[in-house]
């Protein structure tokens, strides 16, 4: 074994010449060279940065692929094959993931699914993760259908930052919308995420044309009065959900129709990991944000992992290789031989995705295997 320790972050940049997976000195010289763009500026793993300079602080980990809901976007009509709970990761492989990430250098852990607290050991998972020294924010993103009876014991578990789905505030169409009944549960945790003291509560409306695109005025209405971040995504290409382009309402088709109401809407300035573009009409205590994945897409800026429920890492949303981590950490692997595996999938992490047209002919999971 060689090792060589990175003299500003302490990390080992090399572990071996050869190793059970297979010849890594490509990777070695990689590993130097991502070292090297990031002592222009801070501190920060080689093994989280990738061949452009992002660097990886921010993991999004689903911790299942079941829903209590069978939104239109999301699932195929059908459902979806569930991976066996033995090939999910267990609360221990995802603790020891979540520690090795932190340890090199993830500030930020969101909480997916599925549907994540749908998950028995959330709570558990949260309270070990809060233990972590190093993190500093921990999210959920959550359909809300269980959030006012589970939100005060997730606070004091250590849940920093909410995101809630809702897609329509009229009652029918929610129905039509997630194919189950629910509204009122929804909306009842946004107002108990705002008594609780959550500022901002994001909601997630996934604007669809023919479907919802008529209430976006009334979304941003909510905003007058409560500190809501509602967040307008743009409808993305997934297996299984039908996806066309003359369905997806765009950023700047969205925004010209919101101007027209409030006129004085203004931009806020955008943060360097931000997927957000946001506004605020002066006055209004929350504000709103487009996620523009596909007119205006932000890869430049991404600093984002996703691992999904049964331990493959994606370095991309919509690209369709993965890496299991769950299979290299049931070989007994050490944390420098996962590191070795995370650094290799990090590096070959593109540019940018293939855009809306080639991404809606590309086989991907379906966003419920995913985890968002």
């Amino acid at each position: 074994r060689k090792n060589t320790f990175c003299v500003h972050c302490h990390h080992v940049l090399i572990l071996s010449e050869t190793s059970q997976f297979g010849g890594n000195a490509p990777l070695v010289r990689e590993l130097g060279q991502r070292q090297r763009l990031n002592e222009e500026v801070l501190p920060f793993s080689a093994f989280l940065t990738d061949n452009f300079g992002r660097r990886h602080s921010y993991l999004r980990i689903s911790l299942t692929e079941k829903c209590n809901l069978r939104c239109q976007y999301c699932m195929p009509e059908e459902g979806v094959k569930l991976t066996p709970r033995s090939q999910l990761l267990s609360t221990s492989e995802v603790l020891t993931v979540a520690q090795l990430f932190v340890r090199e250098g993830v500030e930020k852990i969101r909480l997916t699914g599925g549907e994540p607290l749908i998950r028995p050991d959330v709570l558990d998972i949260i309270t070990e993760l809060r233990k972590l020294e190093g993190l500093k924010t921990i999210a959920v993103t959550t359909n809300g259908m269980n959030l006012a009876r589970l939100l005060p014991k997730l606070k004091e578990a250590g849940l920093d930052l909410l995101n809630i789905s809702l897609d329509t505030l009229v009652p029918a169409k929610f129905e039509f919308i997630v194919r189950r009944k629910g509204f009122h549960k929804v909306m009842e945790g946004i107002d108990k995420a705002i008594e609780m003291g959550y500022n901002p509560v994001k909601v997630n409306c996934v604007v669809m044309r023919g479907l919802n695109e008529d209430e976006l005025l009334d979304f941003v209405a909510l905003t007058e009065k409560k500190p809501l971040e509602v967040r307008f995504i743009e409808y993305m290409p997934f297996d299984g959900n039908k996806w066309n382009f003359k369905k997806m309402v765009s950023y700047q088709e969205m925004l010209d129709r919101i101007r027209q109401q409030w006129p004085s809407l203004e931009q806020l300035p955008l943060g360097k990991t931000d997927t957000a573009k946001t506004f605020k009409v002066p006055g209004f205590q929350g504000q709103v944000g487009f996620i523009t994945s596909m007119s205006d897409q932000f890869c430049g800026s991404c600093n984002r992992l996703r691992i999904t429920a049964d331990g493959n890492l994606k370095v991309c949303l919509f690209g369709n290789t993965e890496v299991s981590l769950r299979d290299v950490l049931r070989s007994g692997a050490s944390d420098q031989e996962l590191l070795d595996i995370i650094g290799a999938a990090v590096g070959r992490k593109k540019k940018q995705h293939a855009g809306m047209f080639s991404i809606s002919q590309m086989k991907n999971r379906p966003m419920i295997l995913i985890g968002g």
